[in-house]
């Protein structure tokens, strides 16, 4: 079958590699020069030329990310690219190692002088402040060469090791070898059968390398430890709060919240065990698929059209960035061999644009795909006014417009289905939601019981941990098997970036709020919208949030996102 395919033009970025490498030479001189010019001067210049200093600063680091774009680009199009990839990775790391020293050196001045210089750097003073309140968890310069120099042979070796022993594991099925993500997609089949042989194929290879992976995390355990006395952080999950430029409060309040609400699971599981017409539901139950709508083919022409006219009716600004995108090339639609496999948007540089990708398979899930990272577009593209330092935005916000865009094409879709097929929107949806909401929270809060605990922890303490918060969440609708005890020791994120997972739940939750907002204030909402994801990363959070009037340490403002959830399943209940 013959189908429309979008494919990025590059040019924009670099007409060739030539001309990439040409700029990348120059790019080196000019940030040796930065370093002749600037390294032990800091303290010297007044507030005008330091001001001249930052801005050079940001020039420079933008022009190496517009190279490192263009060969990423390069490389998630064709993975035979990897070659290329890495040459460029090695030449833009010897400029950011001149550019090391501006961080360090601002952050020793004296005080006076660092709020001088915040004060008059104009569009660049939150990006100094947070570089200034981050100064106390700095280490001297030699001290930090030195963390720098044994990184690969510290915890990172482990960290590479428990992803390369992980992605060699095989799980045995129906007589063949599979890989970790094949014998997690059987999960989903509609057949009970084969869930239950799948959990049972991945539990018996988890088994069999639990010693090893409770090794590996209870060595990421003592370097979080280690890290946290060294640069004097209050508590374990400082360091992750700082990097999300939000409170302790905040995060305590978000997940007291949703630990108060998972209610709303237990409701939804135990609806789903009857829709199942099962008289128990279990573990490898959960992601049982309710109707074959799925299969109903939804092509890409289909896609861009209803995910088009969603914005459209949101808002002017949303539908005319979305349609440069598919008429400018700034995506690639389609999977083909060597290309890489899911979805993002990188935001390139402002002086671009974002570039798209997506690997659309004509189901109905791929139009959610192309909303998510379209908003991801819109807002990298509206944040592009604050500059290249301040566009980037906290995984707190990052998923703002993506779910948000997600939200409208669920609202317009609906419209447009049968009832059967709405059933099965419906609990798509709502199990999306689970997945970002409840789950990555019980991941903070098995975090946080395994972090609390000095000693090692065994294999068998990690699973009882475990299976005890996921309990919780579940109640009395989905029965935990033995089996379901290990499968917190595969979950990359616990061993990569501690913490990391309630930023999924806290955006989630965010988006939930403000669409309730929206659906509160309809039009007056938009234009705080845009300005909202204009300001990129150049506001805290904290201040992003008040635009709309609303407290993000306040446990109210988490329950607006809450009724949100609450009502989806009401929704569905109605339709049934």
């Amino acid at each position: 079958m013959c189908h429309s395919q979008d494919l990025w033009n590059l040019t924009p970025l670099f007409s060739n590699k030539e001309t990439l490498e040409e700029s990348l030479r120059n790019e080196i001189n000019r940030a040796a020069k930065f370093e002749e010019q600037y390294k032990g001067q800091l303290a010297t210049l007044d507030h005008h030329f330091f001001y001249q200093a930052i801005k050079e600063y940001e020039k420079i680091f933008e022009n190496l990310s517009r190279v490192m774009t263009y060969a990423f680009l390069c490389f998630a199009a064709n993975t035979k690219e990897g070659a290329f990839l890495a040459k460029c990775e090695m030449e833009v790391n010897k400029a950011q190692d001149k550019l090391l020293f501006f961080d360090l050196e601002f952050n020793a001045l004296e005080e006076n002088k660092k709020k001088d210089f915040i004060c008059n750097a104009k569009e660049y003073s939150y990006y100094l402040e947070l570089l200034a309140k981050n100064a106390k968890h700095q280490l001297t310069l030699p001290e930090e060469k030195i963390l720098l120099k044994t990184q690969p042979v510290g915890v990172d070796s482990f960290k590479r090791f428990f992803d390369e022993h992980l992605s060699r594991l095989k799980f045995e099925f129906q007589g063949k070898q599979l890989s970790e993500e094949e014998i997690l997609s059987f999960l989903y089949d509609k057949n009970q059968a084969t869930r239950k042989e799948a959990a049972k194929s991945l539990s018996v290879t988890l088994r069999e390398n639990l010693e090893l992976l409770a090794y590996i995390y209870n060595v990421v355990r003592k370097d979080l430890r280690i890290t946290a006395e060294l640069r004097g952080y209050k508590s374990l999950e400082e360091s992750r709060h700082n990097d999300n430029q939000i409170t302790q409060k905040s995060v305590d309040s978000m997940v007291k919240s949703i630990n108060d609400s998972v209610g709303i699971v237990e409701e939804y599981y135990t609806l789903k065990t009857k829709l199942l017409g099962l008289e128990k539901l279990y573990d490898y139950d959960r992601y049982a698929p309710l109707l074959c709508s799925e299969d109903s083919e939804f092509t890409y022409e289909e896609s861009k059209k209803i995910v088009l006219e969603t914005f459209r009716e949101f808002s002017p600004r949303f539908y005319e960035i979305a349609k440069k995108a598919f008429d400018e090339g700034w995506i690639d639609s389609h999977p083909r061999e060597n290309k890489r496999g899911g979805a993002f948007s990188h935001s390139a540089v402002p002086s671009v644009h974002p570039y798209l990708m997506l690997n659309h398979t004509n189901k109905r899930r791929d139009a959610f795909t192309m909303a998510h990272e379209l908003g991801h577009t819109i807002h990298q593209y509206l944040s592009y006014g604050v500059g290249y330092l301040n566009a980037d935005t906290p995984l707190t916000t990052a998923e703002t417009a993506s779910v948000f865009a997600e939200m409208l094409l669920f609202d317009k879709m609906k419209e447009i289905l049968s009832k059967e097929e709405k059933i099965a929107l419906y609990a798509g949806k709502l199990e999306d939601i689970f997945a970002t909401l409840f789950r990555q929270n019980v991941f903070t809060n098995f975090e946080r019981r395994v972090h609390q605990e000095e000693s090692e922890l065994s294999a068998d303490e990690f699973s009882q941990i475990w299976q005890e918060e996921n309990q919780k969440m579940f109640g009395k609708s989905v029965i935990l098997t033995e089996d379901y005890r290990l499968w917190w020791s595969y979950i990359p994120h616990f061993i990569h970036t501690p913490f990391y997972c309630y930023a999924y739940s806290y955006g989630q939750l965010l988006v939930m709020a403000l669409f309730g907002v929206y659906k509160k204030e309809g039009k007056s909402f938009i234009e705080k919208y845009e300005k909202f994801l204009s300001l990129g990363g150049s506001k805290s959070p904290k201040e992003l949030v008040g635009i709309f009037g609303l407290d993000i340490e306040d446990d109210d403002f988490w329950k607006i996102g809450i009724k949100e959830v609450e009502s989806l399943l009401k929704g569905l209940k109605e339709i049934l």
